[in-house]
């Protein structure tokens, strides 16, 4: 299995596996459709967030399909704020990394600060070679994260899938293990 050191700190956040005591917090905000707006599917009944609090509660990071999924939460104020994951993608060293934080979380740097984590684990303790971020093109505060972030537009698929009823415009930002290494010079 590949190294994953948990939990993982960065100046004001800790990232860590997801607890039974997260289900209340992780509801009211997958609940609400602005938060469902750009995720795939509806706003999560209790039913389907307490499935998915327990997947991520019990990861398994082994093959390509995999998934790690940790917890968001402020470090001086302990509770569950949001979640960070990270994907690993059929083909040799890829990966996709994503984000979705409870409405009173967003615009504090805490979604950049958790996917520059992320990318840390995936190309420095994980080796990936590429990790990328999927996104519809009306996500444009996600878009600025990946650009925070220092990832490059690679595409822009336009009306690539049908979503929430509409056609969807997916943008898929990236970057290379060299590209961060690099960014830093």
């Amino acid at each position: 299995m590949p190294d994953i050191r948990l939990p993982i700190r960065t100046a004001r956040l800790v990232l860590r596996r997801f607890e039974a005591a997260d289900l209340e917090a992780f509801h009211a905000y997958h609940s609400q459709p602005r938060t469902a707006r750009f995720l795939p599917g509806e706003a999560k009944s209790y039913t389907q967030c307490m499935e998915r609090v327990g997947k991520y509660a019990n990861f398994v990071f082994q093959k390509e399909g995999d998934w790690v999924a940790l917890a968001v939460e402020v470090a001086d104020a302990p509770g569950l704020i949001g979640e960070v994951v990270l994907k690993w993608l059929p083909g040799y060293g890829q990966a996709e990394v994503g984000w979705s934080l409870a409405p009173g979380a967003r615009g504090h740097g805490y979604a950049t600060e958790a996917a520059e984590a992320m990318l840390r684990l995936g190309f420095e303790a994980l080796a990936f070679h590429r990790i990328d971020a999927k996104l519809d093109e009306l996500n444009t505060a996600s878009a600025a994260i990946c650009e925070r972030l220092g990832m490059r537009l690679e595409a822009r698929h336009v009306d690539k899938w049908r979503y929430k009823g509409e056609w969807a415009t997916e943008l898929v930002f990236a970057m290379l293990r060299d590209e961060w290494t690099d960014r830093g010079r």
